[in-house]
């Protein structure tokens, strides 16, 4: 079936399958950042934002995309960059395996919560797993990125 969706603020048709996840669709024309983490919508790598929202697209069917916005990591080059000063500056760069998603993530946060306490960080971001890090560094660089962002 065909799909016409805004992928990165530009438009695109894809032949996708009825059941085929997004995140499957995504790869398979070229956008390599939405990583398959779990299948099971746990662990934030897959995570894009829908209309604005953040979903993990290994649980969104790629028809469902149909007239709607995707954003990618990609989709967001000046948030990424500088949410990865502040991850670098903070000591909680790791591997990077995480950081697509979590980037999309950070990004959601800020455009709906206005000055998230660290409770509140920890509480939107608690579907964002980092393998090989901890979150106290990482906390304290999307604290960072936040107050550098207003």
């Amino acid at each position: 079936m065909n799909i016409s969706l805004e992928l990165n603020g530009r438009p695109a048709t894809w032949d996708v399958e009825p059941g085929e996840a997004l995140l499957d669709a995504l790869r398979r024309h070229g956008v390599l950042s939405v990583k398959r983490g779990c299948d099971t919508a746990s662990c934030g790598t897959c995570t894009v934002l829908l209309d604005g929202a953040p979903v993990p697209s290994c649980a969104v069917p790629a028809p469902r995309a149909d007239g709607r916005a995707v954003i990618t990591v990609e989709g967001l080059p000046d948030e990424a960059a500088r949410l990865g000063a502040c991850l670098a500056a903070e000591g909680a760069d790791q591997c990077g395996f995480c950081a697509p998603g979590l980037v999309v993530a950070v990004v959601a946060m800020s455009r709906e919560l206005e000055d998230p306490d660290e409770a509140a960080i920890n509480h939107y971001l608690a579907g964002n797993l980092c393998r090989c890090g901890g979150y106290v560094s990482q906390t304290r660089a999307i604290r960072r990125y936040l107050q550098e962002a207003r």
